[in-house]
């Protein structure tokens, strides 16, 4: 036992003088800091300290839980040399008796044991340091429990401490014999505590690893995670996280004739939030300066730039360029702004998908998917409002909340497919979700509000034959007031045309080529050099570094044609609301965004309202918007454009309440 403390000793002391070396303004802040009884986290780059001192880093990775201890300890006697050496004087300098010493394992470590999915845990991790990634979907109530126990033995005077056991839901074991084995065997039986119990905050969480890195078909698994003192309340559900902890296992809850099992849990260390990591998205000096140049290129022909992003937008599918723009301006969405009152007025923009089948909606839900950092899909036969939403569950007699597709999407992508298929009641939950942004909860006594910062992308077949005559709420089944929160909804209607049937069957032949003997080397080059992983750094990027405002002109324009939509409103009065002029507002925010800019331009309004035009059944200004399903990518664009922009100005400047737009009506026609 004196050997066991002897190296105990030696351990700490390399742990304390590691600390002061490399961690002195940690160390300093914590000591300076005024309140004693609170618990300070000391965070460890578990790398550094393996470079430093190789054999105590692999036996921090062996058994965790006493070297763990003692780095606590040796945190507590830093800070005494910290204080003797440097801080003498100082008049609130004091030693903090609560710091945990946190340890961060960067994932580029290299060793996959010390990195398990949830899915993938054994026997053979227990008692390891691991560190496991997933999303909060369940988040208890904080507790405070009974930790360490100092007891004194009545017959030889030694102390020792016991701990509460996890396996038997932190009761505290009685100890039974003197563990004192000196130079003599003690063997004694009678104890008295020397001081009263610490207690612990105490909080339970449940993760899920995400479905993104599962196969089809594998159920996603969930772990209980333990957190103690400054690591509660850090996460809340819906946050993805890596956790580093012990895994250990505690008795399953007695049941009447039902066999009690051990069940894995793991007691965490540190843990951090990784929204930001996950959503930030590496991108290098080089990539960005790829984007620079590409845009340079096409300075003079910008929207056959744009166009050639979106060619690598589903390249499967032949065609269709009014939805991938609408996928693309989707997800990159316009600028969040708080209006006069202080109301946050969203910046995500929605999308529904109206198709006949086999117009590939699903594919382009998927590949939506594969572009956006964060994403749930999901379908609405499979869907109730509770698994959308939020549900309340019973767990060790009190309610938790546990988080639906929708929260779990936050600050992401969530698609819904066959949105027809969800029950009438089960598609009003989702109306605050998609304007306002929260979910409001009032289950089993808990009253809370939930963030649900993201896009919806739905997908759904018309209702029996579609009827252009017929208004979209009737052809579709879905009501007016959750129509008018998508921005963009697109009618792909298959009317069997010979000649597309004819290009497209020779596209998924294998054949594109022979189609369009005119496509020349240059367009090849073009959709190659915007594979999924560009197209995902580069909507990162426009999204996190464009924040587009509108110029005058845009205004007039957006402003001039919201009336006329006004007036002219019959058979889409659901569509034509105030929210219809916000739509505007963001698809032109992210045009800009796509075209690498920081100002929207009347090009920018012009295409917002070629998106709105092409999302009405019946046009109001473009008589060739058409039938979304067929429209192509234009040879010259930007002479297409042109042609279009000069009809819709033409237009909207025979509004009374905007003259202005004569002068530029004038100039394009000369």
């Amino acid at each position: 036992m004196e050997d066991d403390e002897s190296t105990a000793n030696v351990k700490v002391e390399d742990m304390a003088a590691y600390l002061i070396k490399h961690h002195a303004d940690q160390l300093r802040t914590i000591i300076l800091s005024a309140h004693p009884r609170l618990h300070y986290p000391l965070y460890v780059d578990f790398v550094d300290f393996m470079d430093s001192n190789p054999m105590l880093g692999y036996a921090i990775y062996v058994k965790p839980i006493e070297h763990l201890r003692l780095f606590d300890e040796s945190a507590t006697n830093a800070q005494q040399e910290v204080i003797d050496s440097y801080l003498k004087g100082w008049n609130n300098a004091s030693v903090k008796k609560f710091v945990h010493v946190r340890i961060t394992v960067p994932s580029s470590l290299g060793c996959p044991e010390a990195f398990p999915s949830i899915g993938r845990l054994r026997v053979k991790h227990r008692g390891k340091l691991l560190t496991l990634k997933g999303t909060v979907v369940r988040s208890g109530a904080i507790k405070m429990i009974e930790g360490e126990v100092e007891f004194e033995c009545r017959k030889c005077k030694y102390r020792f401490k016991v701990y509460p056991e996890v396996e038997t839901r932190n009761t505290l074991p009685q100890p039974s014999v003197c563990p004192f084995q000196g130079y003599k065997v003690c063997g004694g039986t009678s104890f008295l505590p020397v001081d009263g119990p610490v207690c612990h905050d105490y909080q339970e969480i449940k993760i899920q690893e995400s479905t993104q890195v599962l196969g089809v078909g594998a159920i996603p698994r969930s772990i209980p995670i333990i957190l103690t003192d400054d690591l509660v309340d850090l996460v809340k559900a819906g946050d993805d996280v890596a956790v580093t902890g012990v895994l250990t296992s505690k008795w399953s809850s007695d049941l009447k004739d039902v066999r009690c099992d051990l069940d894995p849990v793991l007691i965490a260390n540190n843990v951090r939030r990784v929204n930001e990591m996950k959503s930030d998205i590496d991108i290098p000096d080089d990539v960005l300066m790829t984007f620079k140049q590409f845009w340079l290129d096409f300075k003079d022909k910008p929207l056959k730039g744009r166009n050639a992003i979106l060619r690598g937008i589903c390249p499967q599918i032949f065609g269709l360029f009014t939805v991938k723009l609408a996928v693309a301006l989707t997800l990159i969405g316009g600028v969040q702004h708080v209006d006069a009152s202080g109301t946050k007025v969203r910046g995500e923009s929605h999308f529904l998908l109206v198709g006949d089948p086999g117009t590939g909606k699903s594919q382009f839900l998927k590949f939506a998917a594969k572009l956006s950092n964060r994403s749930v899909i999901t379908t609405g036969l499979g869907s109730t409002s509770a698994g959308l939403t939020v549900t309340a569950v019973k767990d060790g007699g009190e309610w938790m909340l546990e988080a639906g597709a929708l929260v779990l999407a936050d600050g992401g992508l969530c698609c819904i497919d066959e949105f027809d298929s969800m029950r009438e009641h089960d598609r009003a939950t989702i109306h605050e979700a998609m304007e306002q942004q929260t979910i409001s909860v009032a289950k089993a006594g808990l009253v809370t509000t939930l963030s649900t910062k993201t896009i919806v992308f739905g997908a759904t077949n018309p209702k029996g034959h579609y009827d252009p005559s017929q208004p979209l709420s009737v052809n579709t089944a879905l009501s007016g007031p959750l129509l008018s929160r998508f921005d963009i909804v697109l009618v792909l209607l298959d009317t069997k045309n010979p000649e597309w049937d004819a290009v497209v069957s020779s596209h998924i032949l294998g054949q594109a080529e022979a189609a369009e003997p005119e496509k020349g080397k240059h367009d090849e080059d073009l959709a190659n050099f915007w594979p999924l992983p560009m197209l995902r750094r580069y909507i990162h990027f426009v999204k996190r570094y464009f924040k587009p405002v509108l110029t005058k002109e845009a205004e007039r324009v957006i402003s001039s044609y919201y009336q006329l939509q006004r007036r002219s409103a019959t058979q889409n009065a659901a569509r034509t609301t105030v929210r219809m002029l916000e739509s505007l507002i963001r698809l032109a925010q992210a045009h800009a965004r796509l075209m690498f800019r920081n100002e929207v331009t009347r090009l920018d309004a012009i295409t917002a309202i070629l998106c709105i035009e092409s999302s009405m059944t019946t046009s109001a200004i473009v008589d060739s918007a058409g039938n979304a399903l067929h429209s192509n990518f234009s040879e010259n664009p930007d002479q297409e454009y042109s042609t279009q922009e000069r009809l819709i100005i033409q237009k909207l400047s025979s509004i009374d309440e905007f003259p202005d737009l004569d002068s530029i009506a004038g100039s394009l026609r000369a």
